[in-house]
């Protein structure tokens, strides 16, 4: 994997404070200082805080898409960059969702720095958020004369996703039922079979994701084998297309509370059922954090995006990392994780285009389960 480093510096502001807000972001490669990309967008009424906070968490989106590894944060305002840092308290309530997803999103790089600048080195991502609150306004917005011709403007703001022709559609299917999926007891890294439900649930599959596209570039799997087995069901419907496992498309690795259901766990392991409950970085005891899951998948989809532009992937796995997918490719935070439910051979759409745009089709469709 290449180790690409870059710089992102990033601003927000509110006029009233609560009031009009905006946010700008740039990406610039860390050597050259060409900048790469550039986000921008209002937020309506809200406060300088929240938009510094959502300017941050949209140069480290836009740092992802471009496959980043390391990330150097610039930023004016000392409160996000000490927060971040983890040397001042998040004592304010609303921001802590924002701070939990931008930590989220420094948790799928390699290596992230904070570093607070002056305002007149921040004078990019100033513009940006100014030029964001301006439009909002409907008053005229300067030009902003940015250093390099490779910088990609904002995408305009519809409801209508842009053209197909450059998507990447994503088809995310949950394997079907197994004996444990079934009794509702945590299964990680177990290989357990489908059951003879489970077998009948990924013909079902199989069938709903021909009807989606018969057009299908790759069917790609986690190892084990409830996943292979539903991803073959899946390739036979769709002409023979080859499987090609992905490992890190596997399941969350559950530890010691692999096999056991909730209530048990909670009576076994209260305080740090709580604290996983609670934190996305927090494993279960011998087992793996959602962070690093994330940080597995996100590469994944990377690799995806990249090797099949134009194209449509089956992508077949497991609750934890669909779930994660959709958390991201919704901007969720992390109560999302436990409040979306995922049927067994559930069915999930998703494009992806290469300046970062998704659009989220359906979220675990059953309809062809009844």
């Amino acid at each position: 994997m290449t180790d690409l480093r870059v710089a992102v510096e990033a601003d927000g502001g509110s006029r009233g404070n609560p009031g009009p807000a905006g946010y700008g972001a740039v990406v610039l490669d860390a050597t050259s200082g060409d900048v790469l990309l550039e986000r921008y967008a209002s937020l309506g009424t809200t406060t300088n805080n929240v938009a510094e906070y959502s300017g941050l968490i949209a140069g480290l989106r836009a740092a992802a898409e471009l496959g980043a590894t390391r990330v150097d944060v610039r930023m004016d305002s000392k409160l996000v960059v000490e927060q971040m840092s983890g040397r001042w308290q998040i004592k304010n309530p609303g921001l802590r969702p924002l701070a939990a997803e931008a930590a989220t999103l420094v948790a799928g790089f390699t290596a992230v720095t904070f570093d607070w600048i002056p305002r007149e080195k921040n004078k990019l991502a100033d513009a940006l958020a100014n030029r964001a609150m301006d439009e909002a306004a409907g008053k005229p917005v300067p030009d902003i004369s940015l250093p390099a011709s490779s910088a990609t403007p904002a995408a305009p703001r519809s409801w209508a996703p842009p053209s197909l022709d450059k998507a990447t559609r994503l088809i995310l299917v949950r394997h079907g039922e197994t004996a444990l999926t079934k009794q509702g007891r945590y299964s990680g890294r177990g290989d357990v079979p489908l059951s003879d439900e489970g077998e009948a649930q990924a013909m079902a599959a199989a069938g709903r994701v021909a009807s989606i596209s018969r057009e299908v570039a790759a069917v790609v799997s986690s190892p084990l084998q409830r996943c292979t087995r539903t991803a073959e069901h899946i390739a036979a419907e769709l002409g023979n297309v080859p499987v090609t496992v992905m490992p890190e498309l596997i399941e969350c690795d559950f530890g010691d509370w692999e096999g056991l259901s909730f209530a048990e766990v909670r009576e076994r392991w209260p305080a740090e059922m709580d604290r996983w409950l609670d934190s996305t970085s927090v494993a279960p005891p011998g087992g793996e954090s959602f962070q690093a899951v994330a940080k597995r998948v996100r590469g994944a989809l990377a690799t995806l995006q990249s090797a099949y532009p134009s194209s449509a992937v089956v992508v077949v796995s497991h609750v934890s990392p669909i779930k994660l997918i959709l958390r991201d490719a919704l901007a969720a935070g992390d109560a999302f994780l436990h409040r979306l439910f995922l049927d067994a051979a559930g069915v999930s759409t998703m494009d992806m285009w290469p300046d970062g745009g998704i659009a989220v089709r359906s979220v675990n469709e059953t309809a062809h389960l009844r």
